[in-house]
């Protein structure tokens, strides 16, 4: 039986950009970094976000964007801190997808490798019940 995710691994060009990245936004306490030691298939750094092992590894970063994402929870009154400092990273945030009202707020955006990031104020259980009106 699945006990929930494991982990999130990102491909990235830059380890250290994408350490600043993950620590000014989401907060992310970094818990090792492999350094010139490669145990997988590159140089690599696990943080923790909220308990949740995050994993960047160096590499090319993706060629394309698309709408593939994570979304991670926040509450709504902290939607503008967050706004904040993603802007202030100066990384690629976009407009929103139209939302039915009263499922939540997101605010999508990139990191430097074109992974889209979601920050989502709803709940699985807010969609729903909007979307069954």
């Amino acid at each position: 039986m699945i006990q929930g995710i494991s982990h999130i691994t990102f491909i990235v060009k830059d380890l250290e950009k994408m350490t600043h990245f993950l620590t000014d936004i989401f907060g992310a306490e970094e818990v090792y970094y492999s350094e010139e030691k490669i145990f997988s298939i590159s140089k690599e750094k696990f943080f923790l976000v909220n308990g949740l092992w995050v994993a960047i590894m160096e590499g090319e970063p993706l060629a394309e964007r698309t709408y593939n994402h994570i979304a991670f929870k926040i509450k709504e009154e902290d939607f503008e801190l967050y706004e904040n400092r993603i802007k202030n990273l100066g990384v690629d945030v976009r407009v929103g997808r139209s939302r039915v009202e009263g499922e939540g707020s997101s605010l999508y955006f990139y990191d430097y490798d074109n992974h889209l990031f979601e920050l989502h104020t709803g709940t699985l259980k807010q969609r729903l019940q909007k979307y069954h009106q």
